[in-house]
């Protein structure tokens, strides 16, 4: 099993995630770096952040690597920081929207990319051969104040002149993760009239889950009724995905990263849109009279960035909140989305109004247990089998996508379990419910004749 996942690399402290493995870690990292490279670090606000940051800061200078702190930040700022710092490496302590015993190690090149399959695989190969570089001078570390302030005065920059409503009254609710202080500081300063919630960091997460859900974001409804706002404006634990609520409750996944989506390829010259193919095929049908062309790849928003990249795509969007903006970089740039937003609306009536006009899709899910050796011999069985449901259009790129008329099926391989997922929607619960039966009988079926 690979060490990295689809977003870096995660664990539960002090099984995976021990001191010894942090360290190994960073002196892998290093070991693949030029002498004397610069490394920039931040940390989402989880209780063992100075231990993952130290170990691996300290595995870092022991290769020769001079290393920069940056303290707590949002992920989209330490990927634009690494940029514009000049550094060139990057790395994001977090678990982004695991619980609070998970923790995690994310490495962006230079030009805000995260770092690709092959030079992760760069970095497993020298940790477990221990092949260590060895340097007679080590690294030094030193901490840079002025990093979130510079981050902040380049968002300022691009919405400064934007005609905000200023009358709407704006919940921020960063759940106590990274971009507690943050965002309500910076929506504050662009004259918002911001009610913050949950909005001091704190790695128990106490106000809510570090997940934004409909289910989890309840109570940030019953807040935004409560104030009488109008919006609400919701992070994840390192603020790489941002979801938003209304007075009538969560306003869904694949219904904002088509309302934002539209936004963007509005005003820009690209009439492309990347996005992963877990999203919903409302994407497509809401961006059709914009004469706009979805391009689907891998799950992940390392995968997602480098397609906008290749597709010159106006935006990049994952069904879980995370926008690849690339006028910024190659990132998931959840501020830049939330601001555009919040800039192109009136109100939030926009929002429901225009999705009002189109068919609801009803979602299902489930899983079914798969041993993580034998998922690569049940996808290639699934692959032989699923042309018995007659779809209209197969996409094997990342599992298996099947698009029907007024449905689409994805059956993949969980990258963080022993399951293989499917995954349905359709114009209507019983042809969702019928569907994912479907899904459920050929999966079991290929697994069963193992």
């Amino acid at each position: 099993m690979r060490l990295f996942g689809t977003s870096g690399i995660r664990g539960v402290v002090g099984e995976l995630l021990t001191p010894d493995f942090c360290r190994q870690i960073g002196q892998a990292l290093g070991s693949t770096l030029s002498q004397n490279a610069r490394v920039c670090i931040a940390t989402d606000a989880r209780v063992s952040r100075e231990m993952v940051r130290d170990e691996v800061t300290s595995g870092l200078i022991s290769t020769g690597i001079d290393v920069v702190h940056f303290g707590i930040l949002p992920t989209p700022a330490l990927a634009f920081l690494t940029r514009e710092m000049g550094c060139d490496v990057g790395l994001m302590i977090t678990a982004s929207h695991n619980p609070p015993e998970y923790n995690g190690i994310k490495v962006f090149n230079g030009d805000t990319i995260g770092y690709s399959v092959e030079q992760e695989d760069e970095i497993e190969k020298v940790y477990r051969q221990k092949d260590f570089r060895t340097s007679t001078s080590s690294g030094t570390v030193s901490q840079e104040e002025k990093a979130r302030e510079r981050y902040t005065e380049r968002l300022l920059e691009e919405f400064s002149g934007k005609q905000f409503n200023k009358d709407l009254k704006i919940v921020v609710d960063p759940g106590n993760g990274a971009a507690s202080g943050f965002a309500s500081d910076l929506f504050s300063r662009l004259g918002l009239n911001v009610f913050p919630l949950n909005d001091k960091p704190d790695g128990n997460f106490p106000g809510r889950s570090s997940e934004p859900t409909g289910e989890t974001l309840k109570g940030t409804v019953e807040f935004l009724k409560q104030t009488g706002a109008d919006l609400a404006v919701c992070f994840d634990g390192d603020a790489d995905r941002v979801v938003f609520c209304d007075k009538e409750g969560f306003l869904g996944f694949t219904e904002m990263v088509t309302f934002i989506s539209r936004l963007m390829v509005e005003k820009s010259g690209s009439r492309r849109i990347a996005a992963t193919i877990e999203v919903g095929k409302l994407l497509n049908l809401a961006l059709e009279d914009l004469g706009a062309t979805v391009v689907r790849g891998k799950v992940g928003d390392v995968y997602l960035a480098h397609l906008v990249r290749e597709n010159n795509a106006a935006i990049g969007v994952e069904d879980v909140g995370v926008y690849v903006i690339p006028e910024m970089g190659c990132y998931p740039e959840s501020m830049f989305a939330a601001l555009t937003l919040l800039s192109e609306i009136d109100s939030p009536l926009e929002i429901r109004e225009f999705l009002s006009k189109f068919s609801r899709f009803y979602p299902g899910k489930k899983k079914v247990h798969c041993p993580n050796e034998l998922k690569e011999m049940i996808m290639e069985k699934l692959r032989e089998r699923v042309p018995e449901l007659n779809p209209n259009e197969t996409n094997t790129l990342d599992g298996i996508r099947l698009d029907f008329e007024d449905a689409w099926m994805l059956i993949r391989p969980s990258g963080t379990e022993p399951a293989i997922r499917v995954m349905v929607e359709a114009t209507s619960e019983a042809t969702t419910q019928e569907l994912v039966e479907k899904g459920m009988r050929l999966v079991e079926g290929a697994i069963g004749s193992e």
